[in-house]
């Protein structure tokens, strides 16, 4: 793969910068993390050579000096929430990260349940975290938030929360998901802070979009495509513009928010440290990219997958049409056409006159190798297997599993779990494969070529199943479907 972004300048140069925004508040930052923290995909598409970890990377060489405030939305636990990419729950997700933390040897301070009015199903998770010695605050809904300012920086508001004890000079506050209170719960710790006679000060770290990138870049459009369900919209910050007389990007929510946000900061510490929301952020990514031309095309790319990923959940009924309306409109306004994404118009021609599911790949060298689904397997698995024989040079003609492996599997799936559908998915094809690389060292060769298809592209003449997502998602495949079922069974 090539690469457009310097990883290493990236950890160098963030941890100094956070180091610096701590020494000027008096040696106690309370840090808004936003985005993912320990797995930006993202970020590794957009960005190649950005690795997803980078973010963990970066605070664990702050070791002695971190700590992490996890926040949940109480309404995020009672509505059973689901984090998107992995398919968990948002109480199940502050646990991950909890675990995740804790490999990496940074402390949690403790999980704070954001506007909390004991939910039941908040009531259960945080009877949960206390058996598992894991430390529970409670902050709750203030009346007229954010606007009723006097109300927030109040003994009725700020001063209802619980303060989270802390011990170290940079705090971390991050989150399972978006909206859930991470600003707030920063902002309640200064106010508690500032009553005890201690300095501490607050700032935010986001990736996208890139402050000092141009509004329209690709890899800002690209974190507008990834954020379009929920209405974000890249802007010039108008705050920067008019105290430094210089163009900075952010997006809507932190520029609309602003002047309260400087308001409460102002009444909590009798002085604003910021002029504008970019003010606020400690984000270096930009001095980092080395090589414009690579992330753009691969930003292009991003946000075309962005765009199938939405026609797809339309479909479904998880989105409006009106997202598809703006996603359509962005593309224009950016001159991208799917007609970049060389796989898709394989496929399509590969696809042309059959009946059945047509998935191909692009592998890394540009070219396309396809597969098609048959009576033995998915279209996904016969994909995988005809790239597998590609790389390792085998002849199309051999059979790297046995039909006695496939035959019992097949028979276990329809006859003893009553299964439909016998075709073997991805994830059962390679289980296959494998065992039959212990004793055929021409299958052992097509599986040592799996790793090769880290990265590649994938494209689906149908909306894939949930167990071939999955399988393809592991392999750090980059998947985009048509719109279409592949049959018209409505269970």
């Amino acid at each position: 793969m090539k690469t457009g972004f310097d990883n290493d300048k990236y950890l160098q140069m963030q941890s100094e910068h956070i180091k610096e925004r701590i020494a000027r508040f008096g040696g106690k930052l309370y840090l808004e993390f936003g985005g993912k923290l320990f797995d930006d995909y993202h970020a590794a598409r957009v960005l190649p050579g950005f690795k997803p970890d980078s973010k963990i990377k970066m605070l664990m060489q702050l070791n002695d000096n971190v700590e992490a405030i996890i926040a949940i939305n109480s309404n995020d636990i009672e509505k059973n929430k689901v984090r998107g990419d992995l398919g968990i729950t948002y109480d199940m997700e502050t646990l991950r990260l909890i675990n995740a933390f804790k490999d990496k040897n940074i402390y949690v301070g403790g999980v704070v349940l954001t506007k909390y009015t004991a939910q039941s199903s908040a009531l259960a998770f945080e009877k949960k975290l206390k058996a598992l010695k894991i430390k529970v605050y409670r902050h709750y809904p203030i009346v007229g938030y954010p606007s009723n300012i006097p109300t927030i920086v109040s003994d009725e508001g700020y001063g209802k929360n619980q303060f989270v004890e802390t011990a170290h000079p940079l705090v971390i506050v991050t989150a399972p998901g978006p909206g859930s209170g991470k600003m707030a719960t920063c902002l309640s710790q200064l106010y508690h802070e500032y009553r005890l006679g201690n300095k501490a000060g607050y700032a935010k770290f986001e990736t996208f979009p890139i402050w000092n990138l141009p509004l329209r870049h690709p890899v800002n459009i690209a974190y507008e495509a990834a954020t379009m369900d929920l209405g974000d919209v890249n802007m010039i910050d108008p705050f920067h513009l008019e105290a430094y007389g210089k163009i900075a990007v952010n997006y809507n929510r932190d520029i609309e928010i602003f002047p309260v946000l400087n308001t409460i900061l102002e009444k909590i510490s009798g002085i604003s440290p910021y002029k504008s929301p970019t003010d606020m952020g400690v984000n270096m990514t930009g001095y980092c990219i080395i090589d414009d031309k690579i992330v753009s095309e691969a930003a292009k790319l991003e946000i075309i997958r962005r765009y199938y990923k939405a026609i797809c959940e339309n479909k479904q009924g998880l989105i409006s049409d009106d997202v598809i309306s703006r996603f359509n409109i962005l593309m224009n306004h950016a001159g991208i056409s799917i007609e970049s994404r060389k796989v898709i118009s394989s496929v399509e021609k590969r696809a042309e006159g059959l009946q059945v599911p047509v998935v191909g790949i692009e592998l890394a060298d540009g070219h396309v190798i396809t597969g098609k689904s048959s009576a033995l397997l998915g279209a996904v698995s016969a994909m995988i297997l005809n790239a597998l024989k590609d790389l390792g040079d085998i002849d199309d003609d051999v059979l790297l599993i046995s039909p006695e492996i496939i035959e019992p599997i097949r028979r276990l799936k329809v006859d003893d779990l009553g299964n439909s559908d016998p075709e073997l998915h991805a994830d059962e094809m390679l289980v296959a494969l494998s065992i039959c690389a212990q004793t055929d060292p021409i299958a052992e060769k097509a599986l040592s070529q799996l790793s090769k298809l880290k990265g590649c592209e994938v494209h689906s003449s149908v909306i894939l199943s949930p167990t071939d997502s999955a399988l393809l998602n592991k392999l750090n495949i980059n998947v985009t479907c048509d719109p279409k079922y592949q049959t018209n069974c409505l269970f």
